[in-house]
């Protein structure tokens, strides 16, 4: 099923409502530093970001976004903890959507400023809760799941409410899969609020991906998540790349080359991996609805790639090119990475 969500503005960017899910990642520079903020945005701009979020730990922090946002093209999100006057500041500064907990930024009066603020820039708030900033009262009550990580994100919505703001993003985010996604189905039943998912604490780059795409993966397919991040303890242009092929592996985006590939066994005579990663590489930065197989076999394959616009499938000596599970042509193993790009060039050319 599809969660049906708020439809919210950031910046230039929809997001709830049906709209597409937008990929979110944050820079890892200081933000002051505008110029080395601006660099690292337009390379996530380019990987395929849609709304970064950026730190704001001081009053020059804060100052740097009006500039940041002369050169940049993606919404920009301002991260905010314990300061209602740096949210404030932010926001006036340009940001395009403000992070902020309730919780921490210093009573009822500062909520308030900072709600009055939200509401006079027309701007979204994002609020929530991860495992390590469990609202007391919850913890004690519940213990450390994903009632007590809802709970406390909905009583910081509650607070922004009480002010009169209601274009709100909430997320719940843990560092277990399991309590990630138990967290972001029980949110998504009791609120229509947009959620940004992902899974906090994720790792470095290979457990991190894994982590994200088994937790986001099964709550995408539920029909959960208006925006995303893969967390991961690297160069963030990694994260998009990650998300990017996740909504691609859900099925979220079609409008793709599609690249499959049989894991190879003893049958495969020919170098298929080494094709296939290149092939891969080759169609990455094409749109087009497109599906690509690199088989081991002759044996197999075109009948397992029936469905495939274009496939490559060899023997010891020679590989047969394939299209609709049907055989187009035979070449020699010599010829054959030569043939099939000839062909792949055809499709990606064609109107």
């Amino acid at each position: 099923m599809q969660y049906k969500t708020k439809k919210i503005k950031i910046g230039n960017v929809w997001i709830g409502g049906g709209e597409s899910v937008k990929i979110q990642s944050m820079c890892t520079t200081k933000t002051s530093d505008s110029a080395s903020t601006c660099a690292q945005i337009s390379r996530l701009e380019e990987a395929g970001c849609e709304i970064i979020r950026v730190s704001v730990l001081d009053s020059d922090d804060a100052s740097a976004i009006g500039e940041i946002k002369k050169h940049i093209k993606i919404p920009l999100v301002a991260d905010i903890h314990f300061s209602a006057e740096l949210a404030v500041k932010a926001i006036e500064n340009g940001c395009d959507k403000v992070r902020i907990n309730p919780g921490n930024i210093g009573g009822d009066d500062k909520i308030k400023y900072v709600a009055d603020c939200i509401k006079a820039h027309k701007i979204p708030v994002r609020v929530g809760s991860n495992t390590g900033s469990i609202d007391k009262e919850f913890l004690r009550k519940y213990g450390k799941n994903e009632v007590s990580l809802v709970e406390s994100a909905l009583k910081s919505v509650s607070a922004l409410e009480r002010y009169g703001v209601n274009d709100i993003v909430i997320s719940v985010k843990a560092s277990d899969v399991a309590l990630t996604v138990k967290s972001y189905r029980l949110l998504a039943s009791r609120t229509d609020y947009p959620l940004h998912i992902g899974v906090t604490e994720a790792g470095t780059e290979d457990m991190a991906i894994v982590k994200s795409s088994a937790a986001l993966g099964s709550l995408l397919i539920d029909g959960i998540g208006d925006t995303l991040r893969i967390s991961i303890t690297d160069d963030p242009v990694k994260e998009v790349i990650a998300a990017k092929r996740l909504l691609r592996a859900v099925g979220l985006d079609k409008n793709y080359v599609n690249v499959i590939s049989c894991p190879t066994c003893g049958r495969c005579m020919w170098n298929s991996m080494e094709i296939a990663k290149k092939v891969t590489q080759y169609v990455e930065p094409y749109r087009k609805p497109l599906k690509i197989a690199v088989m081991g076999c002759v044996v197999n394959g075109p009948g397992e790639a029936k469905d495939c616009d274009i496939g490559i499938a060899g023997a010891q000596d020679y590989c047969v090119i394939f299209r609709g599970g049907e055989i187009v042509k035979r070449v020699e193993a010599k010829d054959a990475e030569g043939e099939f790009f000839a062909e792949i060039d055809r499709l990606l050319n064609e109107q």
